[in-house]
């Protein structure tokens, strides 16, 4: 598709954070790569952070201890869903107001979505902690560790309001073009959740013995660490996302961006949801089939974390990229832009599906005793599914791109239909004939599905458009024409 040049409006960049990438002029392609680095770093720490958890786990408590944080952490997945949504809306709307040079829009977003989402956050650990038992049960959990993930998910749950603020400043620190500050924070978790993790479960000196709890625990305090150190940071650094004086009134939400954040949001939310409950459903098939394919699927997912990372990534800097240039009104450089984060998901997704493929048994064996059984079961699920993440990474970018001018709803029914009918439907379809295989198959398919489709709203060009609501004239509720500001937006 021809790419609209509407350069004749974009602004001269005044009030661009001072040393901030500009995202919006230049060769797209490096710019795009060494923006996406940092962020798939940060990616890898945290998968990384939670495979060395697993390996903690699965050593010192068993596999039964891992089929349990397995299941509890599907549904902390779920409960990011709303702080994934809307922070998406809040960091598209930074992207968009530092393209344009206005920091204290960008500020006016961040604030609402904080103000919306962490007190919520408290809300959500509180009916977590409350009903966690019956969300084990709804979940199919085994028996067998109902009682492990349980003690595992309730200490996450309070978690939950530190982690949900780190994850929203680390947002949108990225969309103001910074995604390298996220990621000394990521590593400073990292080290400090896998450092505390054996010594809170086994136990040294004084510290009790605290079992599954103590893995748990662990990921508090380093959420908390985390949090502490990134804020005192933002405001000795002084990074454009900071709130001072007056600026602090923006947590309180502002009436006019949070409807639109909301608008944005939800469906984005809801995306999240759809992935977390298709999720939920096919462990509790694979629960159904035994212990050692539970575990032997819990650890597949590990590894899939990692062959992921490359498509988040890049997905996530397509769409600081693509979100800037069209606060900048520079529409002639988006093409290029979904097309350069197309070729490095490529490179980078190819290459972690084969090196993953290669030694994937002696990689899977870290999260098992020597002999496991399961490790062969998880070797047999990966070489089904692996390559599917080729397509999934495709999907992302595009879906990245359109996301970055407010296009959310083709996205979320593009998932929804190949995620339930599409995936679910072919696993309960097949089981009779295939056993197991049906639901690992089901996942190439569904990609295969969601690429087309993903393909076909991108080329359609009805996202361009949308328009996202300007921050910094939220207050005055600059929105009649349903166009960003009223200008910068193609009318095709």
């Amino acid at each position: 598709m021809a790419d609209i040049d509407t350069s004749r409006d974009q602004p001269t960049g005044a009030g661009r954070p001072a040393g901030r990438p500009n995202l919006t002029s230049g060769a797209i392609a490096p710019a795009l790569l060494m923006f996406a680095l940092p962020t798939l770093g940060s990616n890898i720490l945290h998968s990384l952070n939670g495979s060395i958890n697993a390996i903690w786990v699965g050593r010192y408590l068993g596999e039964g201890a891992l089929a349990a944080t397995s299941n509890a952490n599907l549904i902390m997945f779920l409960m990011y869903a709303a702080v994934f949504g809307f922070g998406m809306a809040a960091t598209i709307l930074v992207g968009q107001s530092i393209g344009r040079g206005q920091v204290d829009g960008a500020r006016r977003a961040l604030g609402t979505a904080i103000g919306l989402l962490v007190g919520g956050a408290f809300v959500i650990a509180a009916i977590g902690w409350i009903f966690a038992p019956q969300l084990l049960r709804l979940l199919a959990t085994p028996p067998a560790v109902q009682d492990l993930a349980l003690v595992y998910l309730r200490v996450i749950f309070l978690a939950m309001p530190a982690a949900f603020l780190t994850v929203l400043l680390m947002m949108g620190l990225r969309g103001t073009g910074d995604s390298l500050t996220p990621l000394w924070f990521m590593a400073l978790s990292t080290v400090l959740d896998s450092g505390l993790n054996p010594i809170l479960i086994a136990g040294a000196g004084p510290i009790p013995a605290m079992g599954i709890a103590g893995s748990a625990t662990a990921t508090l305090i380093a959420n908390l660490v985390g949090m502490g150190a990134l804020l005192v940071t933002i405001y000795v650094r002084d990074l454009p996302i900071r709130l001072r004086g007056a600026e602090w009134r923006y947590l309180i939400p502002d009436p006019t961006l949070l409807r639109t954040i909301l608008a944005k949001g939800a469906p984005l939310g809801l995306q999240m949801i759809v992935v977390s409950v298709s999720g939920l459903v096919s462990i509790g098939l694979v629960n159904r089939l035994g212990l050692v394919t539970t575990a032997a699927y819990g650890v597949a997912l590990q590894l899939w974390t990692y062959i992921q990372m490359p498509a988040l990534a890049v997905g996530a800097a397509v769409s600081a990229m693509a979100a800037q240039n069209i606060g900048a009104g520079r529409w002639d450089r988006i093409g290029s832009i979904t097309r350069a984060g197309i070729l490095i998901n490529l490179c980078l997704t190819g290459g972690m599906v084969v090196v993953t493929t290669l030694v994937d048994r002696a990689v899977l064996g870290l999260f098992l005793a020597n002999g496991s059984p399961a490790i062969a079961v998880a070797a047999h699920i990966h070489l089904i599914v692996g390559w599917s993440f080729v397509m999934f990474g495709i999907t992302m970018v595009l879906f990245s791109t359109v996301r970055a001018n407010g296009s959310v709803i083709a996205p979320l029914l593009i998932l929804a239909v190949t995620l339930i009918p599409v995936r679910l439907g072919f696993a309960y379809g097949m089981m009779p004939r295939w056993g197991a295989d049906a639901i690992w198959w089901s996942f190439p398919i569904g990609s295969a599905v969601s690429l087309v489709l993903a393909i076909g709203h991108y080329l359609r060009g009805s996202w361009r458009r949308g328009a996202m609501l300007v921050p910094a004239e939220a207050s005055e509720s600059a929105l009649a024409s349903g166009e960003v500001a009223g200008r910068d937006c193609p009318t095709r």
